[in-house]
């Protein structure tokens, strides 16, 4: 996980970058911070002495290779030469595994286009050549990753994330002075008020459908002439020579087709699927958890603990767990990070229920209600904490219980809502707040042996998340509806557009969540393999609506049978939970307020 922000300024504009982002920046890369300048002339102007500037600066969170790689990456010329700043993780490139550094490997590949031609006096056929030649490098990247390069020779800069959009980065346009800026993290917000700062305003995610160009070699003398066309970056595809349309997210084509007249075999243990699946998750899950450097606080606990599972004990993240314990190494624990809200509105129903329940006299000893364990997320977490132990007897899970009090929330609620800008409806901040204290892994810790260490801090820099499961298996409640209304025709419509929808989903935004304490979030399910595979694979092979009966029930029907050949039957029959409902952050104040609702 790195920081990225990158400013071009007219002549006679200043940007000063504030400290509280330069805070945001270093939280999301407390390894390195790094800035590089460039003096931006027209193509049709080269004189330095009137000319805007390019400012891009890179924090990095060191996950890669045997040593810090510092950024921005660039030539080692200070004062000119093309520019990147890399946030990701390229597992693969055309194919390949990435062994050292990925942001190197990809620097040095982009170094290899610049070789072909250094001036700018080439034709522009070559120019449009080597434009190509940069957009195959970004496009044959496998894994999440935002990024900005600049290159010099073209005077163009080259920015966007992956095709799911996996990693955070936004843009802002000012076209009355013809400033641009691209973050990681929104600037200008004020403890998170966009009312108190008119420059915390148009801030916008950048789509994850394609590469974005900017081409800067005809930018006029000042800002002042700048023309809206100059400051419109232009959009390619992932995929060239193809219809965008036939691609879901621009990574596979999904399978229409329907159960055959003649019937089929419903989906069991023994499927085809179920195996398969396995080997998908195994495979992703290696490239994930697998090299990862010890963190840099190592030395203050008596273990090696590199990995924590975002757990609230529900089907998707226990799988992966499990999984994990088959991948890892197996002295490294598994920190299991389970979050719980102190809701007022449901602390007062807890309270008038139990003094119900004690036939309505005298005073409710509240010690002896634990708010935090009566937490769904808490029970079913607790329960499949139990049932890892059982199955994976020596691995040293450890069950983190994240308890949040009220009191806590509002101290950082600001904060949240600064982050997860420019989203900012009452379920985006129910959402940050779950994933922005697991993310921080503070809590009571619950040891192999039974032992529970009150204040413990995980020291795990990678954390992983289920989320995807549910698009490419037919885990929502809608999904069995539309099989309802119209039968697999009406299922596998419904599913393409939640597949579909994967690359515009609010990754972004949880992105800058958990970032935010110096972890990177790592999601198995989406990776391009395993995507491609899901969406080749036909409805009835993932999920059996037509099958109502058998062991567990037919939505995300081929995961829940992995479940069960893994050993794990309570989990397999765990049901769907949304997180703000789980962990109980959601309509803290009142119960009439809509997820819809803006954030006051």
């Amino acid at each position: 996980m790195c920081g990225i922000h990158a400013v071009l300024t007219p002549p006679g504009v200043t940007h000063i970058v504030s400290s509280d982002l330069t805070r945001c920046l270093c939280n999301r890369g407390p390894d390195y911070l790094g800035e590089v300048e460039r003096r931006v002339t027209s193509s049709t102007n080269n004189d330095s002495t009137d000319c805007w500037t390019l400012k891009l600066t890179s924090t990095v969170l060191a996950l890669r290779g045997d040593h810090v790689a510092k950024q921005p990456l660039s030539d080692s010329d200070a004062d000119k030469g093309s520019v990147l700043c890399w946030n990701g993780e390229a597992w693969r490139i055309n194919g390949e595994p990435v062994s050292g550094n990925d942001g190197e490997e990809i620097w040095r590949m982009l170094r290899g286009v610049e070789a072909s031609a250094s001036v700018i006096t080439t034709p522009i056929s070559m120019q449009e050549e080597k434009e190509k030649h940069i957009l195959d490098v970004f496009r044959a990247i496998e894994g999440p990753f935002a990024f900005v390069y600049w290159h010099e020779a073209g005077r163009k800069v080259f920015f966007g994330r992956d095709r799911l959009g996996r990693r955070s980065l936004m843009m802002k346009r000012d076209e009355r002075t013809g400033e641009v800026v691209l973050s990681s993290v929104a600037e200008g917000l004020s403890g998170g008020d966009t009312n108190a700062n008119p420059n915390a305003n148009g801030w916008k995610e950048v789509e994850a459908d394609g590469i974005y160009v900017l081409d800067w070699g005809m930018l006029p003398l000042s800002g002042e002439g700048v023309t809206s066309a100059v400051l419109q970056p232009v959009r390619r595809d992932w995929i060239e020579g193809v219809d965008p349309a036939e691609f879901v997210s621009s990574i596979g084509t999904f399978n229409k087709s329907l159960p055959p007249a003649s019937g089929y075999a419903p989906l069991s243990a023994t499927s085809p699927s179920v195996a398969a699946l396995k080997q998908q998750l195994i495979d992703s899950l290696s490239l994930r958890v697998l090299n990862i450097p010890q963190p840099p606080n190592a030395d203050r606990v008596a273990h090696d603990t590199r990995v924590a599972v975002l757990f609230s004990g529900g089907l998707d993240c226990t799988v992966l767990a499990r999984l994990a314990h088959e991948v890892m190494d197996p002295e490294q624990g598994i920190d299991l990070l389970n979050v719980a809200f102190e809701n007022p509105r449901v602390v007062a129903q807890l309270r008038k229920d139990h003094a119900k329940n004690n036939g309505g006299n005298g005073e409710v000893d509240v010690d002896s209600i634990d708010f935090y364990e009566a937490c769904p997320d808490r029970v079913t977490g607790r329960k499949s904490f139990a049932e890892l132990q059982r199955v994976c007897p020596g691995r040293a899970f450890r069950f983190v219980a994240v308890n949040v009090p009220y009191t806590e929330t509002l101290s950082h609620r600001q904060q949240v809502i600064s982050l997860i800008y420019p989203h900012n409806t009452e379920m985006d901040l129910s959402i940050g707040y779950a994933l922005y204290f697991a993310a921080r892994g503070q809590g009571a810790c619950t040891h192999l042996d039974g032992w529970v260490e009150e204040e413990y801090t995980s020291p795990a820099r990678v954390l992983l998340s289920g989320l995807g499961a549910d698009e490419l298996f037919g885990g929502y409640s809608r999904h069995p509806s539309a099989y309802e209304r119209a039968g697999y025709a009406g299922l596998v419509d419904e599913l393409l557009l939640d597949v579909g929808r994967l690359g515009k989903r609010n990754l972004g935004r949880d992105d800058r969540a958990m970032s935010h304490w110096s972890k990177e979030v790592r999601f198995p399910f989406l990776d391009e393999r395993l995507v491609r595979w899901a969406v080749d694979t036909p409805a009835w092979e993932k999920c059996d609506f037509e099958n109502e009966g058998g062991e567990v029930e037919p939505g995300k029907r081929v995961l829940r049978l992995l479940a069960l050949e893994l050993g794990m039957e309570g989990v397999a029959k765990e049901k769907k939970r949304a997180i703000q409902f789980g962990a109980r952050t959601a309509k803290m104040e009142s119960g009439r307020v809509k997820g819809t609702t803006l954030i006051s």
